[in-house]
């Protein structure tokens, strides 16, 4: 079974917002080589989710997970975000396709930012 994660950002018109979600990708895909790592954007970048999840299949993905890289859940991942997985799940039937929880509801995530902070704090930074 193949499989593939798409890092799934918002998107901006600074070419430079993006380099984040690119290196967590790096970091992701050499931490678990045999899953194809890509990001993909809501809007104003591409890959788009459809385009990132058509790519995937035409690798041979039967598995998909979708890590969005938001740092809360507003209206986009309410709204919008199920309305373009039912798109994709339509085109591509069978297709399994899992969306992971927003950063900020990861106790992991909250518990390094905190840490890092911390650190920040103590160093005088």
């Amino acid at each position: 079974m193949s499989t593939a994660l798409i890092l799934f950002a918002h998107g901006a018109r600074d070419p430079a917002w993006r380099e984040p979600i690119d290196a967590l990708a790096r970091r992701l895909h050499a931490a678990l080589p045999q899953v194809d790592v890509v990001p993909a954007f809501l809007e104003l970048m591409s890959p788009t989710l459809g385009d990132a999840v058509a790519a995937a299949v035409g690798k041979g993905a039967t598995r998909i997970a979708v890590a969005p890289v938001f740092w809360a859940q507003g209206g986009h991942l309410k709204r919008d975000v199920p309305a373009l997985l039912a798109e994709v799940c339509a085109t591509h039937p069978g297709l399994r396709i899992d969306l992971w929880p927003v950063l900020g509801e990861r106790d992991a995530v909250l518990d390094a930012i905190a840490a890092d902070y911390r650190d920040l704090w103590a160093a005088g930074g």
